[in-house]
């Protein structure tokens, strides 16, 4: 075999395949015995594996039925609330008007349980006084001395009439020494039960630092939105909101307030601390008045840290609390019959495929089969990959995508086999064929799949959750196609067309000329063919036919000057 560029381009290209391959299992197994956390086998969905059950009841603050536009909201920041955990086809509805159904596939684990079952709401609230999370101070010996348990008799009514949520008014005397005597690693009362109109009394998420919090002044139902990113100046990690009408009209009074205090050096009463769940996840200064409802947070953020807080207050308000009404193991709504007839019918599609295109490329129908084998495998890791990394689940629908895929992965086969058959046809070498092929092919079938791969991501951006399994694989294993014919279908067809059994154009190769009706040689001669009704040479006449038709119009005029140069020169010899 000669040793020339394409072939060591198509060697060096089917080595980078054979490395990607082995990076991927590389990748899945390290999941699987290094963090035990991935499998060999995909991750299936609700409908194929069952899972757990949780309702939640809901609950206003007045006792009032709640709405069925609090309810859809509700499920709406749950359904949030599951992604952001990496749950994937998870199904979400209300029931009855006051329920909310999660069906998780799986059993759910502590954190993700804790995540749905959360029912505080995300409030805002005026800081008023902090201190560390201890409950102790240095006394007169040096050593440290737990504050006092608060005294009943002192006095818990504000004198005067606070003015507003950062007054000191509200730090009354049993308050204040209750918040002295609050130990952050022993807290006392459930601080996400504490009343809105009511100061509160409780800690940051780490427990290091305690806060005494004035009423509540919003709710994290103001958020329409909250997005990390850098700051253009400095370059350091932010968090950006975004209110609506309501919030952004509110948090300008609040924005005047804590400026003023800013101003006059009244910290920490230019703090306003973001509580959810109880707990503060976050306790800004107000650096100047925003008007806009668009404040950004900023301090020693990194990219996780900025994104988990921008995850909190985008998905932590919700308009109700609730309370869990039971929590069960469901099974599976479609079960492992119909994953297997899924799978039997994506078998028979696959052998159908292999069978016609044996039938109809003859030897080079085995390059089909090898680069759909090739696809399934890459496929398979993938998939597991993102069941680890993205919780990506597989639905009927996923497996619905998955045989699809098989149909749309032969097209771009058939599209550059037919293409090296026209350069065959033409007269061209096969080596020729299989580069010119290529140069024409793949044109096409970039096109092609880009539409494929657009239709895919409207269809996985606007449908409901039961087809968005289709649509992420139906794009998954597109991509996926366009790689595989780039890296190993081309540099396959490179190497065999310089095989002595497809460079020969063998009549089982599905390479054969003769049998393709190769009837233009050059630029300058045709082969005779003949003129028959039936049987090869009719064939070959249509062949001839088909070329004919194909031919450029600059091929057109230089074939009928050298049919008029022949017939002149034919004529010249007569007359002499």
């Amino acid at each position: 075999m000669a040793s020339s560029s394409p072939v060591r381009h198509a060697w060096r290209v089917l080595l980078g395949l054979l490395l990607v391959t082995a990076a991927l299992f590389g990748v899945n197994a390290l999941g699987v015995y290094g963090f035990q956390k991935s499998s060999w086998t995909p991750e299936l969905a609700l409908d194929l594996q069952g899972g757990t059950q949780i309702v939640l009841g809901a609950a206003t603050g007045d006792g009032s039925a709640p709405t069925q536009e609090q309810m859809d909201q509700a499920a709406s920041i749950i359904r949030q609330r599951v992604d952001a955990a990496g749950v994937a086809e998870a199904d979400i509805t209300t029931e009855g008007g006051r329920n909310i159904v999660v069906q998780i596939p799986g059993v759910a684990d502590e954190q993700t349980r804790a995540r749905i079952q959360a029912s505080a709401q995300l409030e805002f609230r005026a800081v008023i006084a902090t201190n560390a999370g201890t409950n102790e101070f240095v006394g007169e010996d040096g050593k440290n001395t737990p504050y006092p348990t608060p005294d009943p008799s002192l006095n818990a009514v504000p004198t005067p009439e606070p003015t507003d949520a950062s007054d000191m008014a509200w730090a009354t005397p049993k308050l204040t020494a209750e918040f002295l005597a609050y130990d952050c690693a022993n807290p006392t009362g459930d601080p996400a039960n504490a009343p809105e109109d009511q100061p509160l009394i409780t800690c940051d998420e780490t427990k290091q630092f305690k806060y005494l919090l004035g009423p509540v002044e919003l709710t994290g139902d103001v958020i329409e939105d909250a997005t990390n990113g850098r700051d253009p100046k400095t370059g350091a990690w932010l968090v950006q909101l975004t209110m609506d009408d309501k919030g952004t009209e509110a948090f300008g009074k609040v924005s005047q307030r804590l400026n003023e205090n800013r101003i006059a050096g009244l910290s920490p009463r230019d703090q306003f601390a973001f509580v959810l769940d109880g707990d503060v996840i976050s306790a800004p200064r107000m650096n100047g008045l925003i008007q806009d409802g668009r404040p950004s947070i900023s301090g020693s953020f990194t990219l996780e840290t900025s994104k988990t807080l921008a995850d909190q207050l985008k998905y932590g308000a919700l308009p109700l609390s609730f309370t869990v009404e039971s929590s069960d193991t469901i099974s599976a709504t479609l079960g492992t019959q119909q994953l297997q007839i899924g799978l039997i019918a994506g078998l028979i599609g696959l052998a159908l495929v292999a069978v016609y295109s044996l039938i109809s490329y003859r030897a080079l129908g085995t390059v089909i089969i090898a680069s759909i084998a090739v696809m399934a495998v890459l496929t398979y890791v993938i998939i597991c990959i993102l069941a680890w990394r993205l919780g990506f689940r597989l639905s009927l629908a996923g497996v619905a995508g998955l045989i699809v895929s098989i149909g749309f992965t032969a097209d771009s086969f058939i599209v550059y086999f037919e293409r090296i058959r026209d350069e065959l046809r033409d007269g061209k070498s096969i080596t020729s064929a299989v580069e010119d092929g290529w140069g024409r092919a793949k044109r096409t079938i970039y096109i092609s799949k880009s539409i494929n791969i657009l239709a895919a991501v409207v269809l996985y951006i606007l449908a409901d959750a039961t087809v968005k399994g289709f649509a992420f694989t139906l794009g998954l294993t597109t991509l996926i196609d366009v790689f595989i014919f780039v890296i190993f279908t081309h540099p396959v067809m490179q190497l065999l067309a310089r095989t002595r059994f497809f460079g020969g154009g063998h009549r089982l190769s599905g390479l054969d000329p003769e049998a393709l009706g190769s009837v233009y040689r050059t630029r300058s001669q045709y082969r005779e063919v003949a003129t028959s009704t039936a049987g090869r040479a009719a064939k070959n006449a249509r062949s001839r036919g088909e070329a004919d038709r194909r031919q450029t119009i600059a091929e057109r005029k230089r074939a009928d000057a050298l049919a008029g140069d022949r017939t002149t020169s034919s004529g010249n010899e007569g007359d002499a």
